[in-house]
């Protein structure tokens, strides 16, 4: 056995890929190609990169967007921002070491527990703040994956008003608030603006400009909301919030709140650590227990 494995992380712009050790540990120099426009480029990209970049490695591990099903080997429900017939790719075929898959946000919340912010923490929740919002949950121990792996989406209701049309075509999800369309949506309410960006209301709030800072703060009173929701759902010990838009959050200010409302008991509630690259290193680290190497 080597200890290490290979690491691709495959998203709807690029596909970053790295060899990581048994510990978690990028061991080699992170590479990323441009993800291509179709399910037969995918295949041919991620040939010539296992190929390429699998010497002396134990097995596969690829972190995807989309859901994975129960046994780690095929991608069942695609999304918006891959190919049509992403979910169609037989991953096995692509070399003959083992394969293991895993949705990326699965494997950032299982990277966060076992060497990052959720370290010690059983039971706990992973929030990827982003474009849109991702999730993981991790009980006793265990990934949470549901009936079929599908567990984790964040589309559930904050609201009854129909005011925003989410991406999974239902109203007022959780998503549609507390992503990073969501502060953009909010902010164009607020600046009554059309053609304002997330990119815009940060850099507004840099400066302190009131109206920037009221929709950061409605943006995040939004996501606390559901990390509310969340925690007398789940009874967890702990929430880390990751992705691009986890900065931008105060989660001493999320802790405190849903500590002053909950039903349950008291959680932490942190930013992550393992950032970037949580999706590979999870990837590898989930094949590693699961795998049996």
């Amino acid at each position: 056995m080597n200890n290490t494995a290979l690491g691709i992380d495959i998203g709807g712009t690029k596909i970053s890929f790295c060899k990581i050790n048994k510990n978690g540990e990028i061991i080699s120099e992170i590479k990323k190609e441009s993800t291509p426009k179709t399910k037969e480029d995918i295949e041919k990209i991620l040939k010539k990169i296992i190929d390429e970049s699998s010497c002396n490695v134990d097995f596969i591990a690829i972190a995807t967007a989309g859901t994975v099903n129960k046994e780690n080997s095929k991608v069942i429900g695609s999304t918006a921002n891959l190919p049509f017939g992403y979910k169609d790719i037989d991953f096995e075929k692509l070399s003959n070491k083992k394969v293991f898959i895993e949705n990326d946000a699965n494997c950032a919340a299982y990277a966060e527990y076992i060497i990052g912010a959720s370290k010690g923490y059983d039971n706990n929740i992973m929030l990827t703040l982003g474009t849109g919002v991702g999730g993981g949950i991790i009980i006793d121990g265990k990934l949470f994956k549901g009936s079929i792996g599908a567990a984790g989406e964040m589309h559930f209701a904050l609201s009854r008003k129909k005011e925003r049309q989410c991406t999974c075509g239902a109203w007022d999800c959780f998503e549609i608030y507390a992503s990073g369309n969501g502060l953009r949506l909010t902010g164009k309410e607020i600046f009554n603006d059309e053609n304002i960006t997330t990119y815009n209301i940060i850099e507004y709030a840099k400066n302190n400009d009131e109206r920037a800072l009221l929709a950061l703060n409605r943006w995040q009173e939004d996501i606390t909301l559901g990390v509310l929701g969340l925690t007398n759902l789940f009874n967890p010990q702990c929430v880390v919030l990751s992705g691009s838009m986890a900065q931008f959050c105060d989660n001493k200010k999320i802790e405190d709140f849903v500590n002053s409302k909950t039903v349950t008991s008291k959680i932490k509630v942190f930013i992550a650590q393992t950032q970037n690259h949580a999706g590979m290193i999870g990837a590898v680290l989930l094949g590693y227990k699961l795998l049996n190497f």
